[in-house]
């Protein structure tokens, strides 16, 4: 059965029929073929993140990618350390609480949704505080669309002996991290973003020494990070506790799928051309970009044109009755939307999604006031104009359709 739509949104995404059609097989956790497909699963992540075996390890969690971060906090940081958490969205935030819950000592750098954390700043908080022990941020805040410079800060981190922590949430696998090289220590995503798999578990990749080290800090006997590696590894892929059978199923498949369309290289490619496709077609319908900066290929934040009054809900409910899920802001002063490029989305899907919201507009009276005229056909042919050199552009092989 086909999606009644696709998804625009940062994850969970529109995802292949294929990896859906994984999940109609029914696995045993305890059965040998399906442990080995979780050491597939890790030893293609390791090959993703640039890393050897030798050094690094996965460690899959159960649970949304939050349960992974929180696995990270409150088991690699001890009672007696002490981290630094550089903030410039909710999903910084949310570490903040999640380290407010669990009684740990942490320190909050944050800077406003459009700026990025400075490695400057960084190095200032260091040096001034030496009982720091472990720095950890966001890559792609998708509070706004912005990504952050995690590898100046990585540097800075390893500059002062600290342990150094990522949330790549919504960026591995469509933004290339070379995670050794860049000095991250441990970093944490989701099978439901990049990769195009479907939500249920989140993966770490980490530093074997430092999460060796980590023994017996767990502040959680579900989320104990170190204990489900010393399972996976002792029971070669046996997870602790039930594991999400049929989504692991779909991310083996997720992953080679990944692989067939070039790997890094070729899907970023194409998330790269969906938003600058985006960019280009909204602007011309007079949409504003909320970033002046660093914006980043996942998620882009949009501010209405100017003299024009928005209902979402309205304007969301029109566009997914005809395909497509849109999704709100998640700024608290500014009157926001959300498109997002990831996921199985194309050019097509750009110039569908953006197409509909000039009919919307048209159609709500809101045209002429935002680009001055209540032309749809003349609206789509200057988003047209706008994206010929964009689409021009592309490099080969990147995929214009499904």
């Amino acid at each position: 059965m086909a999606n009644e739509y696709k998804l625009l949104t940062p994850g969970p995404l529109t995802t292949t029929r294929t990896v859906k059609e994984e999940m109609l097989f029914d696995h045993c956790t305890w059965d040998e073929d399906y442990q080995q497909i979780t050491q597939k699963i890790r030893r293609q992540l390791l090959e993703l993140a640039h890393v050897n075996a030798d050094e690094y390890t996965v460690v899959l969690m159960q649970g949304s990618g939050t349960f992974g971060v929180e696995s990270v906090l409150t088991s690699v940081i001890g009672k007696d350390e002490k981290v630094l958490l550089c903030t410039n969205g909710a999903y910084g935030d949310r570490q903040a609480k999640i380290c407010d819950h669990a009684g740990i000592a942490y320190t909050q750098y944050a800077e406003p949704y459009d700026r990025i954390p400075d490695a400057a700043k960084v190095e200032e908080y260091l040096a001034a505080d030496p009982t720091i022990t472990h720095v950890s941020m966001i890559h792609s805040e998708t509070t706004s669309g912005l990504l952050n410079d995690i590898q100046a800060v990585a540097a800075v981190a390893k500059k002062h002996g600290c342990t150094f922590m990522v949330d790549a949430m919504s960026s591995f696998g469509g933004v290339d991290i070379p995670v050794a090289d860049w000095g991250i220590d441990f970093l944490v995503s989701s099978a439901n973003k990049c990769i195009q798999g479907v939500p249920g578990f989140s993966f770490i990749i980490c530093n074997k020494a430092k999460l060796e080290a980590s023994k017996g800090k767990a502040r959680s006997l579900s989320l104990d990070l170190w204990d489900q590696w010393n399972t996976l590894e002792k029971a070669n892929g046996k997870w602790r506790y039930t594991s999400p059978t049929h989504v692991v199923l779909a991310f083996s498949k997720a992953l080679d799928e990944m692989f067939a369309e070039g790997g890094i290289p070729a899907r970023s490619a194409r998330y790269a051309l969906n938003n600058h496709l985006l960019i280009a077609r909204m602007k011309a319908l007079g949409f504003r970009v909320f970033l002046k900066d660093h914006q980043g290929p996942i998620i882009t934040t949009f501010l209405y044109p100017e003299g024009t009054q928005f209902d979402f809900h309205d304007m969301y409910e029109f566009i997914k009755e005809r395909g497509y899920a849109i999704y709100p802001g998640k700024l608290t002063n500014e009157d926001t939307f959300r498109l997002g490029n990831i996921g199985e989305i194309y050019t097509d899907d750009i110039e569908k999604v953006t197409e509909l919201l000039a009919l919307y507009m048209g159609e709500r009276g809101l045209l002429e006031s935002a680009i001055g005229t209540d032309s749809v056909p003349e609206a789509i042919a200057a988003m047209d104009k706008a994206g010929e050199p964009i689409k021009a552009a592309a490099p080969a092989g990147v995929k214009l359709v499904a």
